[in-house]
């Protein structure tokens, strides 16, 4: 089933995606339990646990997507890496010293990207990722992305994504994900 309607997406700063909290939780919830990501209810807990000290930092920014009676239907939310990122250090392989090299304005951390399935295959990721990289100063983009989320390592590299590498994001025990990088400049 497809739902129909006009979407509506916004840009977010901080405040305004706490708000917005439980419908990214929603969000995430739906779309991250699908049998290509698994992840439980207590995996989506976690990450919001962290989500208070996320959309508190002074680079954050968010984007949402909502049915014109305001039904949540997608989000996106992320924020510029520090230089003291341990983003890279979490790569399987190591990657130049020119590649990791941060200044908290280099590199735009793209943390998650999620839209709902009733409302998938309409372009609304798209409009999502665009929404949240308008205006930004970066000079590029950093994500991980799970390789059995095919669709999305797909849309990824149609909007322009490199796979960069390997990472295993928050500790060794976690499943791979491809390190992808788009070059704004």
């Amino acid at each position: 089933m497809t739902k129909q309607g006009t979407i509506a997406t916004e840009r977010m700063d901080g405040p305004a995606a706490a708000q917005a909290e439980d419908a990214f939780r929603l969000i995430c919830a739906e779309a991250f339990a699908e049998p290509s990501c698994n992840e439980t209810e207590d995996d989506v807990a976690a990450a919001f646990c962290r989500f208070p000290f996320q959309f508190r930092k002074r680079s954050f920014r968010a984007a949402s997507a909502r049915c014109d009676d305001g039904e949540p239907v997608g989000m996106a939310y992320g924020w510029s890496l520090a230089p003291d990122t341990a983003w890279w250090d979490e790569l399987t392989e190591p990657v130049p010293d020119d590649m990791r090299r941060e200044d908290g304005h280099r590199t735009f951390g793209l943390m998650e990207l999620a839209v709902r399935g009733p409302w998938r295959g309409q372009g609304i990721a798209r409009r999502l990722h665009e929404t949240l990289l308008d205006g930004i100063e970066a000079e590029r983009v950093l994500l991980n992305v799970h390789p059995d989320v095919r669709a999305a390592s797909a849309a990824y590299r149609a909007w322009g994504y490199s796979k960069i590498g390997e990472a295993r994001p928050w500790g060794t025990g976690a499943d791979r994900h491809d390190v992808m990088l788009l070059d704004l400049g």
